[in-house]
């Protein structure tokens, strides 16, 4: 997974600096950012095919493709932050995650631009590079500082997060938007946010940063409460001290 992440990213790197060049042209660089990531997707498919042939694929721009194998298949996010990729804000990740029988097992979020290899495995911890990870200790909302995803134009949900936004915000110490959920997740496991919430996700957003809260030891619910998020695609992660008030923060108010 590193090696077909790196590989990818020496390409995203050579295309985001296009994109820098873009920005001034009249045209704009939309099309190009779309060839990008295609590209990208189609870069990490082949390396972890050469790794595991008969594993199956889901991927943001392909859909999914059925495996021989049956039991595993790789969530993949060839760029996660298209927008931030596409406006030269060196804020974006390769994500990848491996399901097995449908639990994730491996998950990986890489910033080729800062160098951040974010990695787990399932029973095995989470990682930053070769640092071990654990989610932050702070264990009042008043400290906390608290990551989301704004919906965004052509999408629902503008009024709820309207409402949740101001709940959380009368009771943390900051509220971040940075445009990538795999590394929102992936900066939680760091300890960077004490939290994060999000609605309507797909699973190629947050296979990868879901299992990475969860070896760094903390939790992630969907707004029910309930452990399989990449099926409602909504997201509650916080540490262990923070999550129960944060979920109910956000759904109840």
């Amino acid at each position: 997974m590193t090696e077909a992440a790196r590989k990818t990213g020496r390409v995203l790197r050579r295309d985001f600096g296009e994109v820098e060049q873009l920005q001034v042209s009249h045209k704009g660089p939309s099309d190009f950012v779309t060839a990008a990531d295609i590209k990208a997707e189609k870069t990490l498919r082949a390396e972890l095919q050469k790794a595991r042939p008969r594993f199956g694929f889901l991927m943001e721009e392909s859909g999914e493709i059925q495996g021989e194998d049956g039991k595993h298949r790789w969530i993949i996010d060839p760029i996660d932050g298209t927008t931030n990729f596409l406006h030269g804000i060196p804020h974006f990740a390769i994500s990848i995650g491996l399901e097995m029988e449908g639990e994730m097992i491996a998950g990986l979020v890489y910033n080729p631009i800062v160098e951040e290899v974010f990695w787990a495995e399932k029973g095995q911890g989470a990682f930053l590079n070769d640092k071990r990870l654990r989610v932050s200790a702070r264990n009042r909302m008043s400290e906390a500082v608290m990551a989301t995803g704004i919906p965004f134009h052509g999408r629902p949900g503008h009024e709820p997060f309207i409402d949740q936004m101001g709940r959380v915000m009368k009771d943390v110490a900051g509220i971040r938007r940075m445009g990538a959920a795999s590394l929102d997740l992936a900066y939680v496991a760091a300890g960077r946010f004490e939290g994060f919430w999000e609605a309507g996700l797909q699973p190629w957003d947050i296979a990868a940063g879901v299992l990475l809260v969860r070896e760094a030891g903390g939790f992630v619910t969907d707004f029910k409460g309930d452990k399989n998020v990449l099926a409602s695609g909504n997201v509650v992660a916080a540490n262990a001290k923070l999550h129960k008030q944060f979920l109910d923060l956000v759904v109840k108010g």
